[in-house]
């Protein structure tokens, strides 16, 4: 059950949140400007490429790594196909987990290796294997850590990971939006140089005062009735959320959503893109999980039961309504409304691509912070 008082309770929220989460949230804007900074002074704006790579090959583990390969994969469209190289092992364990590269990479093709941990010996093994083959390897990983030692011993490119003062004795979480934002921030500036989208300092600049000004509307001594962030989390008390995307940069927020929401919250949570998710979800909306079933009796006493679970529909775009273009916005809400199926809708404010992801990626971040703390998750 969620707590709801206590998003309304500061002081209780900051006692709550061990882990620092909000903290890290907050400090989006901020570790974007680190990040950029880190990503200069390792030469990434300096560099001068003869061309586009190929390929992208991105290996890294967390949820911050996968969502940063996901962003990136969603930015680059047609300029390169990037591919996330899955590892395989027995465990998820740092230790037990191995990459391989495909039988084609070679010299005119970019590795990019981004975690929040940097112990990995099979992402050390994976650059060697690179370096081997001629492939360029980049890392954004912790300073003095595995990775970053094997990378630099090879002539890769190292950017050290942009951290918090409070996070050099307590790991940033992978996936927190701390995390996320140090990993992507540096591989923007990297992808800008080589061509595949346009992401240069000023752009980059703007996104970190978006999500500054994002999290002026989301902290936490903002009331819920004038907090998205604080009424989506409570929208989703009890409820499984749908997140339906639409639009390019909204895609990726929407599975990240829905892994950020099971990993802190611990909540299940369905991602997919309109038009298609009309049809993949619609049975859902259709079946127990609508929001007026109750194939149970009507007469029976049900205080001590458990409060049945039911969809909600939540709709992330990446332009206001207003921007114009086709869209299946309308279609979704009559489906969900005819169903009986609350519908909650976010859209970001005007701005380019990047600023717009960085929106929706805050007020997401900071609404599966609340419904995990709110919960009583012990994080």
């Amino acid at each position: 059950m969620l707590d709801e008082s206590l998003l309304d309770a500061p002081d209780a929220l900051a006692q709550a949140d061990r882990r620092g989460l909000l903290r890290g949230a907050a400090e989006s804007g901020a570790r974007v400007r680190t990040a950029a900074r880190h990503a200069a002074e390792a030469g990434v704006t300096a560099l001068q490429p003869e061309g586009r790579p190929r390929t992208v090959l991105v290996a890294g583990t967390g949820t911050a790594a996968t969502g940063a390969a996901d962003l990136i994969a969603a930015l680059a469209g047609a300029s390169a196909p990037v591919t996330r190289l899955r590892p395989t092992g027995v465990a998820a364990a740092a230790g037990a987990l191995r990459w391989t590269l495909p039988g084609w990479a070679g010299s005119v093709d970019l590795l990019l290796i981004p975690t929040n941990d940097g112990s990995e010996p099979g992402l050390v093994t994976l650059a060697e294997q690179a370096y081997r083959r001629g492939v360029t390897v980049v890392t954004v990983a912790p300073q003095r850590s595995l990775i970053t030692e094997a990378v630099g011993n090879t002539h890769g490119l190292v950017v050290p990971m942009a951290t918090a003062p409070h996070e050099l004795y307590d790991e940033p979480q992978a996936a927190g939006p701390g995390a996320l934002w140090a990993l992507f921030t540096p591989l923007l500036a990297l992808l800008d140089r080589v061509g595949l989208f346009t992401a240069p300092a000023d752009t980059l600049e703007k996104v970190a005062d978006r999500l500054d000004r994002t999290a002026e509307r989301c902290g936490p001594a903002v009331a819920t009735y004038g907090n998205p962030a604080k009424t989506l989390a409570a929208e989703l008390s009890d409820a499984l959320p749908l997140i339906w995307t639409e639009g390019t940069a909204a895609a990726p927020v929407g599975r990240r959503f829905a892994a950020v929401l099971a990993e802190l919250a611990g909540r299940p949570a369905l991602a997919a893109e309109l038009p298609e998710a009309l049809d993949a979800h619609g049975g859902l909306l259709a079946g127990d999980f609508a929001g007026g079933a109750d194939p149970d009796d009507f007469f029976r006493d049900r205080v001590e039961d458990p409060q049945a679970l039911h969809a909600r529909v939540v709709l992330l775009r990446d332009r206001p309504a207003d921007a114009g273009g086709l869209t299946a916005a309308p279609t979704a809400r009559e489906l969900a409304l005819g169903h009986d199926t609350p519908f909650s809708e976010l859209e970001p404010e005007e701005g380019n691509p990047l600023e717009a992801l960085a929106e929706l990626l805050a007020v997401t971040d900071f609404a599966a912070c609340y419904l995990a703390l709110a919960s009583g998750r012990r994080l």
